[in-house]
Parts: structure tokens; sequence; C-alpha cells
């Protein structure tokens, strides 16, 4: 049997050497209809079907908003400052948008930043050890909460939200008992003068200088990681499997996609950013509050839906999310610069979100249009 091309004919039908149908005399065969579904699309069109264009647009309003009502947020320092907090909550809010594109919440990946940050601090502290034992440790317990979730998940078929919403209240509780067992407070000991913490510190929380200016290389961080997440989504196999378990995971199973491993795979990511950023914290403050965290969950959740990720999983972008949380630095800090209340953050924030939502239902509907 001839093999059928995209076009719908076999390759012998277009293939120089047979005869046309010109050379017997006989007309061609008349033209196929163009079906709006094939049609090729216009440029604009295609642009506005990228998850994160409705996260562009509004940040560009964002932007321009601020600088409009706020002098100092024109400053250069400003913008230091509007990416450091940017890519604080970005780095998490990467592996937390993979994750929603697979089709999975997890609402613990707040308080396992302070879980991994703890577990350094007092690994160190309380048994003496070169700060790097306790990085190391903590990597371990991280991924090792990661794996218990997905694990959970895929034996047990519950909802991701209340597999790790059990997470969340085992590790908030642990969190504090745990601490005040050792250290006797909510807080840990400051490990700023042990062995290795002068070479962690240049690795997760230092800074340089760029015109005058200091920028922290967690941004540098942050967009390294946007860059490998983009090629993972994009140029991998298992870029594919993440698109095809959110989309449906019975038709991705039936076509050989390992479900399973992809989701586990999804959820050591996440605890995977929350140790990087735990251990940026640990490094930046020397010491760790126990009760940090809380409500962290629900900010990578924004940045990742204000970045053009659904709720039900199988779209969405690593730019986007990059977009969204870029927004938040930009929200958390004009408001500052513009010497506004600082209680109207969350407010101005849930505006943001609704109006991203509805933004992003506009352009899929544009770009979906016939």
């Amino acid at each position: 049997m001839a093999q059928v091309t995209a076009a719908g004919s076999s390759p012998a039908a277009s293939s120089p050497d047979s005869p046309s149908d010109g050379a017997h005399g006989s007309p061609g065969a008349p033209a196929a209809p163009k079906d709006g579904r094939t049609a090729r699309r216009s440029l604009p069109r295609r642009l506005l079907a990228r998850p994160e264009i409705g996260a562009l647009i509004a940040a560009i309003g964002v932007y321009a908003f601020f600088f409009a009502a706020a002098p100092a947020f024109r400053e250069a320092g400003a913008l230091a400052t509007v990416l450091y907090q940017a890519s604080v909550m970005g780095i998490m809010a990467l592996p937390v948008a993979l994750l929603m594109i697979g089709g999975e919440f997890d609402l613990s990946a707040g308080v396992a930043v302070t879980t991994s940050a703890l577990t350094a601090s007092m690994v160190s502290f309380q048994l003496s050890l070169n700060v790097w034992t306790g990085v190391l440790v903590s990597l371990v317990v991280s991924l090792g909460i990661g794996a218990f979730n997905g694990y959970m998940l895929v034996r047990t078929g519950l909802p991701s939200f209340l597999i790790t919403l059990g997470t969340f209240l085992i590790l908030q509780g642990a969190n504090l008992a745990v601490t005040k067992i050792f250290t006797g407070n909510v807080a840990t000991d400051s490990i700023s003068d042990m062995e290795g913490f002068a070479a962690a510190q240049r690795i997760f929380a230092s800074e340089f200088g760029i015109g005058g200016i200091q920028v922290k290389v967690t941004v540098v961080w942050w967009l390294l990681f946007a860059a490998a997440a983009t090629w993972l989504l994009l140029r991998t196999r298992f870029g594919n499997w993440i698109f095809a378990v959110g989309g449906n995971k019975e038709s991705a199973r039936a076509v050989g996609v390992p479900v399973n491993f992809t989701k586990i795979a999804l959820f050591m990511g996440v605890s995977a950013g929350a140790w990087f950023v735990g251990m940026h914290l640990l490094f930046s403050f020397n010491t760790v509050q126990s009760g940090e965290g809380v409500g962290n969950e629900f900010l990578y959740i924004i940045a990742a839906v204000i970045g053009g990720c659904l709720l039900t999983g199988g779209y969405g972008s690593a730019i986007g999310p990059v977009i969204g949380a870029f927004i938040f630095g930009m929200v958390s800090q004009g408001i500052v610069y513009a010497n506004w209340n600082p209680d109207w953050f969350k407010a101005f924030l849930g505006v943001m979100l609704l109006m991203a939502a509805l933004v992003n239902l506009w352009v899929r509907r544009t770009a979906t249009r016939r």
C-alpha cells in the first residue's frame, strides 16, 4: 500500500516520473476546497496563539502604568530590585508551570521552600558539618518530598489538590515542631561562620555590578532555568510527554507515553526548584524562620496562570511564567515606589489575575476563530 503524505496523496501520485494529467489530454483534478482548519494563518493570528502573548500585553501595560505613576520606578536601581523580586518568584513559577501543563498542582511548594532551608541549616549546625553537607542532605529531602507527592498521585488516583494539601499541612507542622525541638525557638541558628558558607553564598545569594547597579545572581539563574525549561518543552521528548499527559493522560498512555514517570518527574522538578530557592533564602539571611512560605504556593500558581498556563492542563509555555513573575515583581515594587499603602498589593494582584485570565481567554478565542 502506498504511503499517504500530509496532502492526502501517495508519493507515486506526485512523482516527477509519473505521467501528468496534461500528457493524457485530460483536465486536471479540481482543487480541493480550502478548509479553515488547515489554511495557513496569518502572522498576527499565529502570534496571538502563543500562550504568553496575553501576559506580554499585561506586562507592557503594568510597566507603562508604574513608569508614569512612580518616578522612582524609572531608575536603573529600581529595575534591579524588580528583577530580583521576579527572579525569586520566577524560579519557582517555572517548575510549577510545567507541572500545571502536565495537569497537576502542588500546594506544598511554598512551605517546601522553607523545609529545604531548615533542613540544610539544622543538619549543618546541629551536627557541626560543612555547610555543603547540609545543602546536599536538603536536596535529597526535597526530591523525596516531590517523589512522595508524585507516587501518591499515581498510586491512589486522588486529585493532586488533596494530596499536596495534605503534604502542605504535614510540612507546615513539621517545620515548626522540629525547629523548636532542635533550636528551642522558631528560627534556626546562624551558620554564617561555618565552613563552606562563603562558597555556597557565592552560588546561591551573591550579587555583581553592572554599570554601577548591583544585580542578584538569582536573576542569572532565573534566566538560565527559563532557557532550559523552554528547551525541555519544545525540543525534547519529555516536553511532548508533558503536553500529552496534561491534555489527556489516558490517550497519552495508549500511545506509549510513560504517564506515571512523567507525573512523578514533574513533582520532583517542583521540589528541586523549592530546594534552590530555599538555599537562596538561607544564604541570604543566614537563618530561617520556620513559619515562612505559607501562601507562596498561590503566588507561584498565579504567576503561571498570568503567563498563560491553563488550570485544566495541556497548554502553556516556559516564557509565560517568566513574564508572569516579572509582572509580580513590578507590582510588588511599583506600589512601594508609588508611595501607596502596601496593603493594596494583594488586591492589585487579584485584579491582575482576573485581567490576565480575561485577556488570555480573548487571545485564545481570537487565535482559534476561523
